[in-house]
C-alpha cells in the first residue's frame, strides 16, 4: 500500500499547488486524463463535459456497474499557509474544501485497480467531477447525459478537518441539506445624510430585512426542524455623506425537506416585498434552486459500514446527524442508489474550518480515505441491484 500512497500525496501535493475555480479545471482535468491515460487496463477515458473526467474499468465480468466520486475544484481563497512547501502558486485560488485530496486519493485507487484488475468484476467508472463549489454544480451536468441512468451505485466521500484522522462517519439518510442562495438588490431613493426625510434609505431597509430573516428561522420553524438563512453579503454606498440609491444583497439558505424548502422561499420573498411596499421601495430578487438533500440509501450503505467496520473496527465508524452544508453530489444520488461517506482529516494544525485561508489536511487520512474506495471498488458485486 506505501507504493500508492507516496504517489498519492504527490499527486495531491501538485494538485494542492496549481488550484482551478468551478467550471474552469482545464489544466486540472487534463493532468488527471493524462496521469489515468497511463493505466494498462483502463478500458477507456470519457469526458461528458469539457473538464470532468471518468476513468472506466470495463471487466467484461458480470456484476455490478458503479461509480466512484471525487469533486476536483478549488475555491476563490487567498491562502495564507505559509508552512506548506506546495502551497498554491495561483493568487486568489486555493483547495481551502480538500477536494486536491479526494482527487489524489481516487486516481491512486484506479492505479491500484489496474494493478489488481484481473481481481474486479463489472463496471467501475472512477468521477472526477467539476465544479462541486459553484452552483448549479458539475454533477447535475454530469447527470443530464445520461451516463449514470443504469448504475447500481454511487460511492462519494469527504475529508473533513471538524473531525480527527481515524473516525469514519457513515450515516443513513441525509448526509447533507438542500443549499439554495438569494440575490437581492433593494431599490430606493439616494439622498444627502443631512437630510435623510427626501430619501429612501436601502441600508435601513436592508438592516430591518437582514434582522427578520431570522425570525423566521426562530418563530416561524419547530426547533426541532433544521432551518439556516445567512445573508453573506451587504453591499451598499460609497460616501460617508450620501444616502445611496441601492443595496445588494446575497444569502444562503440550508433545508432538509422540500416542504421547509418552499416554505423558506415565500417568506423571504412575502418579507422583502412587505418592507419595501412599507417603505417605498422596489426590489429585485434571484432565488437560485441549488443543490438537493444528498441521500444516503440505507441498504446500500450498510454494505459500506460493513466493509469500514471490518477494515478500521466498530470503534472508528460513527453516525452522526447529517450535515447543514451542501453537496452537489446529491445529483448522483437523485439517479442512482448512493452512499457518501465523511473522513475524518484534522489534527493539531490541521483543524481549521473548511472555506478557510488557513485550511489543511493531515495526510495521515489519505491512507484511510484509500482503503475505503478500494474496498469499494473490490467488493463492487455487492453493490449490485436487485430486481
Amino acid at each position: 500500500m506505501e507504493q500508492y500512497l507516496q504517489q498519492l500525496t504527490a499527486w495531491r501535493r501538485h494538485l494542492h499547488q496549481h488550484p482551478e475555480l468551478s467550471f474552469e479545471e482545464v489544466e486540472t482535468s487534463r493532468f488527471i486524463a493524462e496521469e489515468m491515460g497511463k493505466l494498462k487496463h483502463a478500458s477507456r477515458i470519457e469526458r461528458l463535459t469539457p473538464t470532468s473526467v471518468v476513468v472506466v474499468f470495463a471487466t467484461g465480468k458480470p456484476g455490478a456497474k458503479i461509480g466512484l466520486r471525487a469533486d476536483i475544484d478549488a475555491l476563490p481563497i487567498q491562502e495564507e499557509r505559509d508552512d506548506l512547501p506546495f502551497r498554491s502558486v495561483n493568487d486568489g485560488k486555493m483547495h481551502a474544501c480538500g477536494h486536491d485530496g479526494h482527487t489524489a486519493i481516487l486516481m491512486a485507487a484506479c492505479r491500484y485497480f489496474d494493478d489488481h484488475y484481473d481481481q474486479l468484476s463489472g463496471e467501475i467508472h472512477a468521477i472526477f467531477q467539476h465544479a462541486e463549489e459553484k452552483l448549479p454544480g458539475g454533477a447535475r451536468e454530469m447527470v443530464a447525459t445520461g451516463y449514470f441512468d443504469d448504475f447500481d451505485f454511487i460511492y462519494g466521500q469527504h475529508l473533513f478537518s471538524t473531525s480527527p484522522v481515524g473516525i469514519l462517519d457513515i450515516k443513513d439518510g441525509m448526509a447533507s441539506a438542500n443549499t439554495d442562495a438569494y440575490y437581492l438588490t433593494i431599490r430606493g431613493k439616494g439622498g444627502h445624510a443631512a437630510m435623510p426625510e427626501g430619501s429612501i434609505d436601502p441600508v435601513v431597509i436592508g438592516a430591518q430585512f437582514v434582522t427578520l430573516l431570522q425570525s423566521i428561522v426562530a418563530r416561524r420553524v419547530s426547533p426541532h426542524d433544521a432551518l439556516v438563512i445567512s445573508n453573506t453579503v451587504f453591499r451598499a454606498g460609497h460616501a460617508q455623506n450620501v444616502i445611496p440609491d441601492s443595496a445588494e444583497l446575497v444569502g444562503s439558505v440550508r433545508t432538509t425537506s422540500e416542504e421547509h424548502r418552499q416554505f423558506a422561499r415565500k417568506a423571504i420573498e412575502d418579507l422583502i416585498k412587505n418592507l419595501c411596499a412599507a417603505n417605498g421601495a422596489s426590489y429585485e430578487l434571484d432565488y437560485q434552486i441549488g443543490y438537493d438533500v444528498t441521500w444516503n440509501d440505507p441498504a446500500k450503505t450498510a454494505i459500506v459500514r460493513e466493509l469500514a467496520t471490518a477494515r478500521f473496527g466498530a470503534e472508528h465508524i460513527v453516525s452522526l446527524p447529517g450535515m447543514m452544508g451542501g453537496e452537489d453530489f446529491s445529483a448522483f444520488a437523485r439517479c442512482a442508489p448512493a452512499t457518501y461517506a465523511v473522513i475524518g482529516s484534522g489534527a493539531p494544525n490541521f483543524d481549521y474550518p473548511h472555506h478557510h485561508p488557513k485550511f489543511g489536511l493531515d495526510e495521515r487520512c489519505f491512507a484511510i480515505g484509500l482503503q475505503m474506495m478500494i474496498d469499494v471498488g473490490m467488493n463492487s458485486a455487492r453493490f449490485k441491484s436487485q430486481i
